[in-house]
């Protein structure tokens, strides 16, 4: 198991994948952007998502975690190393977690954001603490804003490629 994660066609099908991620984060316009961070996007975490589908959870796990830390690094909003770690590669390798369903892509799916809300979560707790908020509802709220319509997005499209038989073809 572990030396097909860390195959040579893995690793390069990964690269691919955050890569493309990267490309549809600065290609197209977000649909709606949160004023501390975060956005809803025309399925940028569709090709995460598939790919944790595609070659299971510790694979999905390593191109999220990659793909958080470039987005990080290409302005992301830190105000605490924690809050960092939680928003950025920890909540993108949360996404991993959609291959634990790979028979079921709706459920891995659903699976995947959830599990990026828990780390996005934990981190605005953080983040709103730090000015005197309530942070347990301030956080849920501000993540669920925008993580619920990267949610409805991303299943459509999820589906849409289903009924297509483009999933199936490549899982």
């Amino acid at each position: 198991m572990v030396d097909r994660f860390f195959s040579t066609k893995v690793l390069a099908e990964a690269s691919v994948t955050v890569a493309l991620t990267v490309i549809l984060r600065e290609i197209l316009p977000p649909l709606y952007t949160m004023p501390q961070g975060g956005s809803v996007t025309v399925a940028g975490l569709v090709p995460l998502l598939w790919f944790a589908l595609r070659r299971g959870t510790a694979a999905g796990m390593f191109a999220g975690a990659v793909y958080g830390l470039i987005n990080m690094s290409m302005g992301g909003d830190v105000v605490h190393p924690v809050q960092a770690l939680l928003d950025y590669p920890l909540a993108f390798a949360a996404l991993g977690l959609a291959g634990l369903w790979k028979k079921y892509p709706l459920v891995g799916v659903v699976f995947g954001i959830a599990g990026r809300f828990v780390c996005s979560f934990l981190a605005g707790i953080i983040f709103f603490t730090s000015f005197s908020i309530d942070g347990v509802v301030a956080s849920a709220v501000y993540n669920g804003t925008y993580l619920v319509g990267e949610l409805i997005i991303s299943l459509a499209v999820m589906l849409m490629l289903m009924r297509a038989n483009m999933i199936d073809v490549y899982l």
